[in-house]
């Protein structure tokens, strides 16, 4: 078996890079989590760009229009009152880009002069990189590459602990956890959500209440609220939930593909207690980056028997089909699954 890739080398050694004031002369820059990508180069910007000099210092290159020439001519021009130049390519997608550019770019890379430092960003595009080509084995030889990932729990809860410090606001882990179900576990969301909080909350500790306030769901967590509301026999919160999703104008198509999505978590979650076994195994068949939602599901699906949990899967297929294939109306298939499913005992 090859060993397994560590998707984390690279921002350690730009950490490393930034600790000791020596960036390297060439990173790539991609990955989910925008707010750490920004970060970082806001970093690498205070680093190399004295203030005041960024318009001679700073060269900005885009995907669209790219050339060569361009990158060789941000390339020779030398620094100004400055030992380094920073030069940005946004969203260029190297591996798809023409020969002449691919194999440009690598040979460039090879006699990258000391003082600049070069860094291909993607934001709006995806890094899939070529391991067959010249350019994939210049960029192992000559550039850090730096995935921004999705952070694992532990790290995120401390950092919204320490932006509600900031806050002057403490939160402790358990609600941390709540909030990064409800809002979901990107740091550029979270970002925001941590502000109107600390704004709304009136006390030093932040209790639930102030988050259920002013935070706004992800779509996951709103339908999550639906299904937990059909386990407590609560149709009316329910129908509830749905009508304000239907108002927001959500697609039909839309929630019902989370509902399915929900429904067939909930069922490997009864499997799991049928079967003994705990959150962990549903959290690792879902590729969960947390236990939480998989701790919430196993409370959910105690409230559910299998039977139902099986039924309830195989509706949110059929209803699906008709959605697609009938030309019926999306919001009354929806509705009616809905009163379909508060009308079937639930509980075990």
């Amino acid at each position: 078996m090859p060993p397994k890739k560590d998707d984390a080398a690279g921002l350690r050694q730009l950490k490393a890079d930034l600790k000791a004031g020596t960036p390297g002369s060439c990173y790539i820059f991609y990955g989910e989590e925008a707010y750490l990508r920004d970060f970082y180069l806001g970093r690498l910007k205070d680093l190399l760009l004295p203030a005041g000099m960024e318009e001679f210092n700073l060269h900005t290159l885009v995907g669209k229009g790219f050339t060569l020439r361009a990158l060789e001519e941000a390339v020779d021009c030398l620094p100004m009152m400055s030992e380094r130049t920073l030069i940005l390519v946004s969203d260029l997608d190297l591996f798809k880009a023409a020969g002449e550019i691919r194999d440009g770019v690598a040979a460039l890379l090879a006699a990258l002069p000391d003082y600049v430092c070069l860094v291909f960003l993607y934001d709006l595009i995806e890094y899939k990189p070529d391991a067959r080509t010249k350019l994939a084995a210049a960029l192992k030889d000559h550039a850090t590459v730096v995935k921004f990932a999705r952070q694992d729990q532990g790290d995120l809860i401390d950092w919204v602990k320490r932006r509600f410090k900031a806050l002057d606001k403490e939160i402790d882990s358990e609600l941390a956890r709540y909030l990064i179900f409800l809002c979901g576990d990107l740091m550029n969301t979270l970002i925001g959500e941590i502000g109107k909080i600390g704004a709304y909350a009136k006390n030093f500790r932040i209790t639930k209440e102030d988050i259920d306030a002013v935070a706004a769901p992800q779509l996951d967590a709103v339908v999550f609220q639906m299904t937990d509301a059909l386990g407590a026999g609560n149709f009316d919160k329910a129908a509830a939930v749905l009508a304000d999703l239907l108002h927001m104008q959500e697609a039909p198509i839309k929630l019902l593909t989370v509902l399915g999505k929900q429904m067939r978590q909930l069922y490997s979650a009864r499997l799991a207690l049928e079967d003994r076994k705990g959150a962990g195994a549903v959290a690792e068949l879902w590729g969960m980056r947390s236990s939480y939602p998989a701790e919430k599901l196993m409370s959910a699906a105690r409230r559910f028997d299998l039977d139902w949990c099986r039924a309830a899967v195989r509706r949110c297929g059929e209803v699906d089909l008709a959605m697609k294939s009938t030309g019926a109306d999306g919001e009354a298939l929806l509705v009616g699954l809905l009163m379909e499913l508060a009308a079937t005992p639930a509980k075990r």
